[in-house]
């Protein structure tokens, strides 16, 4: 039987230049009526991670339609820089935005921006969808999936490592993530090789032969220990090995490639493609960990799992907020090759200004839901404004197109 509501996004989205506006039909139409009219900036006052260069700040785009976007990610000064670009703009234009505020300023685009990018894109998202009634994975290709299986990443103590280990298979979780063992703020990375591994036993007993358990370097180790403690743990078989060592010159993974046989997995640290494209076509990694917002919202993510199933490199995002990993859902789910997503503890957590079903999650997997848009509801009253911008920049930013339209650096 078919779908009446996907056969009208297809042939809205696909049918010969036809974009559905209203009740209206336009053929060979460039722009819709619909434009961004004010873009609202939120800020949980109770969540501070000082641990992280990044916020988890909400952004709200508004439009004169009455439909309205969320996305999660940015600061107060990249929200305004980037949401000043938008203003005016027509929201279906996705592609076409991300290229104007990642290009439109002559230096470019750093991670910081990128984050605020990515918020403000999964709001366009988050648009679309809610004006087609269709869950974002529909109009990103439809669903590739029945479900994300997940990771945990400090899961709740069960009194031993082997244990905790246990119960995080037990709960459903495909794999049990730890960290490294240190002494306190003291990290002598030769000094606790074997302590880390008698740690890593440990694990792998309690996840036992058919549980998954993977481990995160974060960068402490320097890159002779890094190899050495790989070497090491190689016959317990980890699903993974994080961040290895310092993530500034990506290149060095050239050099450590070689020398270990455990899975690499990489990219946290990182932005948009150009970040992490080397890595991933000179198959110097097994599995990228960009996200969102980091990479720059939805539109980005997309490309960059396109660059992962080229190489046949997984994807296993960093977990950032409840927004993202709501978007994340959307993107994983209709994408190919091996996905996994991170969750803290034992699930998502309870949001006080997301509605209780902001993510579909049991026995340790996310599945897709069939809400509109990001399938969230938000709830303002719960959360701090920050910032409204209702106006473009006061900066009138050089800009050139090709003779086809599309926007090309000045």
């Amino acid at each position: 039987m078919i779908n009446p509501r996907r056969n009208f996004i297809t042939s809205s989205l696909l049918g010969a230049g036809a974009l559905i506006l209203g009740q209206e039909t336009i053929f060979g139409s460039i722009h819709s009526d619909i434009k961004i009219t004010k873009i609202s900036h939120y800020r949980d006052p109770e969540y501070l991670k000082p641990t992280f260069a990044q916020a988890r700040d909400i952004v709200v785009v508004e439009t004169n339609a009455g439909i309205t976007g969320i996305g999660e990610g940015g600061s107060k000064e990249m929200i305004q820089n980037c949401a000043e670009m938008l203003i005016g703009e027509d929201p279906f234009r996705i592609e076409h935005l991300w290229q104007k505020v990642y290009r439109q300023y002559f230096y470019p685009s750093g991670r910081e921006r990128l984050h605020a990018m990515g918020g403000l894109d999964m709001a366009l998202w988050d648009i679309k969808g809610k004006y087609f009634k269709t869950p974002i994975y529909e109009l990103l290709g439809g669903l590739t999936r029945n479900y994300l299986p997940c990771y945990s990443t400090g899961f709740p103590d069960q009194g031993s490592v082997k244990e905790t280990a246990r119960a995080c298979i037990d709960a459903g979780f495909y794999a049990y993530r730890v960290g490294t063992v240190s002494d306190g703020k003291v990290f002598d990375s030769h000094k606790f090789l074997d302590q880390n591994y008698r740690f890593y036993e440990q694990v792998r007993e309690g996840v036992g032969e058919k549980g998954q358990w993977c481990t995160d370097f974060h960068t402490r180790f320097d890159t002779a220990e890094a190899v050495t403690m790989a070497r090491m743990i190689e016959p317990l078989k980890p699903l993974f090995v994080e961040d290895l060592i310092r993530s500034e010159n990506p290149g060095v993974y050239r050099a450590l490639r070689d020398r270990i046989n455990v899975p690499i997995a990489v990219g946290e640290h990182f932005g948009d493609r150009w970040d992490i494209n080397e890595l991933i076509e000179e198959n110097l990694i097994d599995h990228s960990r960009v996200t969102l917002p980091n990479v720059g919202g939805i539109t980005e993510m997309k490309k960059i799992a396109a660059l992962c199933e080229t190489h046949y490199v997984g994807m296993i995002p960093h977990f950032t907020g409840p927004i993202s990993t709501a978007a994340l859902v959307h993107v994983l789910a209709s994408s190919s090759g091996f996905v996994m997503t991170e969750l803290t503890k034992d699930g998502p957590p309870e949001i006080s200004y997301l509605n209780d079903d902001y993510l579909s999650f049991k026995n340790g997997k996310l599945y897709p839901n069939e809400k509109p848009g990001l399938g969230i509801e938000f709830k303002a009253e719960k959360i701090e404004l920050v910032n409204v911008i209702t106006k473009g920049s006061d900066y009138d930013h050089p800009v050139f197109e090709r003779g086809d339209g599309s926007i090309t650096n000045w």
